[in-house]
C-alpha cells in the first residue's frame, strides 16, 4: 500500500491590476480589480486557487487556514473544506473569511486532479461538453461609443449571444440614462442577442418594477438585482410582477442563504460566485439545492475558477465573461479558454487540474503582498 500524499504545504500571494478605464455599477465604483491566490503543494504538484477579494485576504489564508490543511490528505477535499469553515468560527464566516476558504479549496481541487493526471472536469464527471457564455460589462461610467465597441467586440467578433450592462446609476438616480443606455445596448447587438441587465441592487422596489416596464419593451430577459439581495421578500414581489427573470446569489457565502433565497421563491435562476461561497466544494453543493427546485444555476464571475465545476452540473445556465476577470485571468495565467462561439471547453486539450499554469514573468509587475 503506497502512502497517500498530503498536502505540505499553503501560499498566498496578492495581484492587483488597474483597469482599462473608469468602471462603476449603479453602487460601486472602483479602477483595479485584486486578485488573491493560494497555492497547495504536495511533493512535486501544486494546485492553485483565488478570489476575487481585498489583500487582507491572504492574511486570513496565511494566519487561520494553512496550518489547518497542511498534513491533510490532499485527495479529502470536502473533509479539508470543512475544518476550513471550522477554523474561521470566532472570525466570522461570511465575506473575506468565505472568500479565503475558496480560494484554498479550489487550490486543493486543482492538486487532487493534477496528483491523478486529469483535467478537473473530468475528475468531476462531465454533465456537459461546453460551458455557455454571456458577455458582462457595459459600466455605467461608459460613454455610448465604449459600451457598442464593446458589446460589438462580444457579438460580432467572439459570436457570443448574449451579453449584459450596468444599470441603476448612482443608487437608481439617473433612470432615464439608464433606460437610454438599454436602448442602445439594444441597437448595438441587434434583435436576436439575448440582452440581460445588472442593477447591483440599486433601485427600491417600486421603481424595479417601473423600471421593468421599459426593459420589456427592449426585450431584455435577464434582470439581476433589481433590489438587494439581502431583501429576499423584495425580490419575489419582484419576480411576481415582471415578465423578465430575476437573479441574485452572487453574495452569499454559506450553504444556508442559498437556501433561504430558493425558500423565499426570490429568483428564477440561482447565482453563485466560487470564489466567495467557499469553493467548488459548496459551489456543487448550491448546484444542487437549485436543481432540487427545479431552477437553474449561473456562476458568478471569475470564470475560469468556475469552467470545470460549471460543466460538471447538469442545470447549469450559463457563466459570466466578466470584462475586469477576462483581463486579469489573461494577464496572470496561461491556459485560459477562448469564448467564441458564445462556449468554453474545459479540459479540452487533456490539460491536468484547471488547466492554468501561474505566468510569474507577467504576473511579477502586478504583486503586491
Amino acid at each position: 500500500m503506497t502512502d497517500e500524499p498530503v498536502v505540505e504545504r499553503v501560499d498566498s500571494a496578492v495581484y492587483t491590476v488597474p483597469t482599462d478605464a473608469p468602471e462603476a455599477d449603479g453602487t460601486l465604483s472602483w479602477d483595479s480589480t485584486t486578485l488573491v491566490l493560494a497555492t497547495v503543494r504536495c511533493g512535486e504538484v501544486s494546485g492553485l486557487g483565488y478570489t476575487y477579494a481585498p489583500a487582507a485576504t491572504a492574511l486570513v489564508i496565511d494566519d487561520l487556514l494553512a496550518g489547518v490543511v497542511t498534513g491533510c490528505p490532499a485527495l479529502d477535499v470536502p473533509r479539508a473544506n470543512e475544518a476550513l469553515h471550522r477554523a474561521v468560527r470566532n472570525a466570522g464566516l461570511p465575506g473575506v473569511a468565505a472568500q479565503a476558504i475558496a480560494a484554498v479549496d479550489i487550490a486543493l481541487w486543482d492538486c487532487k486532479a493534477r496528483l491523478l493526471g486529469l483535467p478537473l472536469v473530468r475528475l468531476l464527471g462531465a454533465a456537459r461538453q461546453d460551458v455557455p457564455v454571456y458577455g458582462s460589462g457595459g459600466f455605467t461610467t461608459y460613454d455610448t461609443e465604449r459600451q457598442d465597441r464593446q458589446l460589438r467586440h462580444w457579438t460580432e467578433e467572439q459570436g457570443i449571444p448574449r451579453v449584459k450592462i450596468k444599470i441603476g446609476e448612482s443608487w437608481g438616480q439617473c433612470e432615464e440614462r439608464d433606460r437610454r443606455r438599454v436602448a442602445e445596448a439594444r441597437a448595438s447587438v441587434g434583435d436576436t442577442t439575448a440582452l440581460y441587465v445588472d442593477a447591483n441592487g440599486a433601485y427600491g422596489s417600486k421603481q424595479a418594477i417601473r423600471v421593468a416596464d421599459a426593459l420589456a419593451g427592449q426585450g431584455v430577459t435577464w434582470f439581476e438585482e433589481p433590489v438587494s439581495s439581502d431583501h429576499l421578500t423584495g425580490l419575489a414581489a419582484i419576480r411576481d410582477r415582471v415578465p423578465m427573470d430575476v437573479t441574485a446569489g452572487e453574495y452569499g457565502y454559506t450553504l444556508p442563504y442559498f437556501a433561504q433565497m430558493l425558500a423565499a421563491g426570490a429568483v428564477d435562476c440561482l447565482q453563485a460566485d466560487i470564489t466567495r461561497c467557499g469553493g467548488i466544494t459548496v459551489w456543487l453543493r448550491a448546484a444542487a439545492l437549485a436543481h432540487g427546485r427545479g431552477l437553474e444555476i449561473s456562476g458568478h464571475c471569475a470564470p475560469h475558477a468556475h469552467a470545470h465545476a460549471a460543466a460538471s452540473v447538469p442545470n447549469l445556465r450559463h457563466l459570466e465573461w466578466f470584462h475586469d476577470h477576462v483581463r486579469v485571468e489573461r494577464l496572470l495565467f496561461d491556459g485560459v479558454l477562448p469564448p467564441d462561439g458564445g462556449a468554453v471547453t474545459p479540459g479540452h486539450d487533456g490539460a491536468p487540474g484547471l488547466g492554468l499554469t501561474l505566468n510569474t514573468r507577467r504576473a511579477h509587475p502586478y504583486r503586491v503582498a
